[in-house]
């Protein structure tokens, strides 16, 4: 056999790559054989490589067939344009046909099973062949870690559809949410052998998921991704895992869309396809989510990012809906920031700055469920729920209490914008049902500022802002305020003025437990118009507010009573003076 020499591999100016020998000392695993010159060219794609048949011939199976089915015995070319992996694959199968030991490694292992699948280089052409090897590598490096696994994965998105052929994405996947579950079973036995020790436990604290979510999966493009969450949800990893994973891909890949270029045109190609891939992804996370509940492990303010990104980028009607209904389950969790949502303008400068159809959509959805409703059954129909107001104590109440602050501190916000019109604002202040609020307040701020903002309103409009409006609910500084408030229809100064005269009376006559909530046995007037939010402060602090008046007044009546007992003393001692000088 003759003497074989080393080869370097260099691009020529017309693309070609050719083997020159090297002046160094010649080993027995160097090629190609320099002694007999070239006589097969295999080009793949835009380069080509000037090869000897025999080496190829005995270890790949689809060269061998090319060889032996064509008609030319003296070919000497070979076009193999479909080859995966490209010029970089095909030179390190071909390297392993002539017997140079190639490495392989997590960067190639995935380019090099598809190309030993593509050139048929198995066991039966040649032993311990290259498909063989790679095959050996993937059970004993990368199946059983994580990490290893995720990169490989990553490594077939640009090897489809072979990658895909030779089932490899799947089996990659598998192994991802077997050992993903494999590894949240040791955490948890972990945990039980710290707190119940019985042994010493070493001070090495083993890889969980935590380990690897953050910083792996994130490489998937948005089609593997959703079918590794998918794997791992079958397989029964935990919920607020998977939201962990989500939470992370989702900011990660929605960051990486973020156009730096200030001067990006609105409505250019560029900003519609950056648009379109956002629709993508968001699309496909929102299908990923844990089941819809009031007790979901998903963030408020992850729903809300997805939210704003989904209504900006136009994703589908029920992609949207499933977000909204989402949100309203949970809202009594949100706070103000999470509900300011900017509306799709389009560029149009007299749109409102703020989505509240979107808002009200949202808020209906909170008031019409019911405590009952949660994942055991998700899709109860809407109209058979209700919320059910036992106490002012009770959980329910604190929830809406909640809400009605909230929707107060929005309409506050949304009041400034001059592109608001008066009926959505008054949509939203009509809103909340008449026991949702203690103090009236936060909606009469809410409602001098949109007055204030918008002077030119019609009187219709005004009349009908103000009524919802509960002035039996307005705090003494409030009422003050609305009694000199010259934005306020006249019907409403007097109305507001005359509760103030019921207030001080019934703080005479020692009724002083319904002056402030304006009822009796907390059944409160109706109005033709409920709209309402809560006060500016929560429902424990209004709770203690109202104990506190209430102690002051009754400290107040005591000694009016006591002074009026003096009076009749010194009534009663001046009459018997009186009666004895006489």
């Amino acid at each position: 056999m003759g003497v074989v020499t080393v080869a370097e591999l260099k691009p020529s100016i017309s693309g070609k790559r050719s083997f020159r020998p090297s002046s160094s000392i010649r080993h027995a695993t160097e090629w190609p054989i320099s002694d007999v010159s070239s006589d097969l060219k295999i080009e793949v794609g835009t380069s080509s490589f000037a090869l000897h048949k025999f080496p190829l011939v005995s270890r790949s199976g689809r060269i061998r067939k090319l060889l032996i089915d064509t008609k030319d015995t003296k070919i000497s070319r070979i076009n193999l344009s479909s080859a995966p992996g490209g010029p970089e694959a095909f030179e390190l199968a071909a390297k392993f046909c002539y017997g140079i030991n190639v490495e392989i490694t997590l960067s190639n292992v995935a380019m090099l099973r598809c190309i030993s699948h593509y050139l048929e280089m198995a066991e039966e052409f040649a032993e311990n062949n290259l498909e063989a090897r790679t095959e050996a590598y993937l059970k004993d490096m990368v199946l059983p870690n994580i990490s290893s696994t995720i990169a490989v994965l990553h490594r077939c998105e640009s090897l489809l559809p072979i990658s895909e052929e030779i089932n490899l994405v799947n089996r990659l996947i598998n192994a991802i949410a077997n050992n993903a579950c494999k590894e949240q079973l040791t955490s948890g036995l972990l945990k039980l052998d710290h707190n119940f020790p019985s042994k010493a436990i070493p001070n090495m604290e083993p890889e969980t998921p935590s380990d690897w979510w953050g910083k792996s999966l994130a490489v998937l493009n948005i089609d593997f991704f959703q079918r590794v969450l998918l794997a791992i949800k079958s397989k029964g990893l935990r919920q607020d895992m998977i939201c962990k994973i989500l939470i992370n891909y989702t900011h990660n890949s929605l960051q990486s869309l973020i156009v730096r270029d200030h001067h990006l045109v609105k409505g250019s190609l560029l900003e519609l396809e950056l648009q379109k891939k956002q629709r993508v992804i968001v699309e496909a996370i929102v299908s990923l989510l844990p089941t819809q509940s009031r007790k979901s492990p998903v963030p408020m303010a992850f729903l809300s990012s997805l939210l704003k990104t989904a209504i900006s980028s136009s994703v589908s009607t029920s992609c949207r809906s499933d977000l909204e209904r989402r949100t309203g389950l949970q809202l009594d969790q949100a706070i103000l920031e999470d509900i300011l949502i900017p509306a799709n303008s389009h560029g149009n400068n007299h749109t409102a700055m703020y989505d509240t159809e979107s808002i009200l959509r949202i808020f209906s959805i909170f008031l019409n469920l019911d405590d009952d409703d949660d994942e055991d059954n998700p899709l109860r129909d809407e109209s058979e729920m209700a919320y059910d107001f036992d106490s002012p104590g009770s959980p329910k109440q604190s929830s809406i209490l909640k809400v009605s602050k909230l929707l107060d501190s929005y309409l506050a916000e949304v009041a400034l914008d001059t592109n608001l019109s008066p009926s959505k604002f008054i949509a939203l202040a009509e809103l909340l049902p008449d026991h949702a609020r203690i103090v009236s307040d936060g909606l009469y701020r809410a409602v001098d500022i949109f007055l204030k903002v918008h002077p030119n309103i019609k009187d219709s409009e005004r009349y009908r802002l103000c009524k919802t409006i509960d002035c039996q609910k307005l705090s003494q500084e409030a009422c003050s305020h609305a009694a000199q408030n010259e934005r306020l229809p006249v019907q409403m100064a007097v109305q507001v003025l005359y509760f103030e005269q019921i207030r001080l009376r019934n703080a005479m006559n020692g009724g002083h437990n319904q002056l402030f909530f304006g009822a009796i046995n907390g059944q409160f007037p109706q109005r033709s118009s409920s709209g309402a939010a809560s006060g500016a402060i929560s429902p424990r602090d209004n709770y203690a507010s109202v104990r506190r008046e209430n102690r002051e007044l009754k400290l107040e009546v005591a000694r009016m009573r006591m002074r009026l007992t003096d009076l009749e003393k010194d009534h009663v001692s001046m009459k018997q003076e009186l009666d004895k000088q006489s």
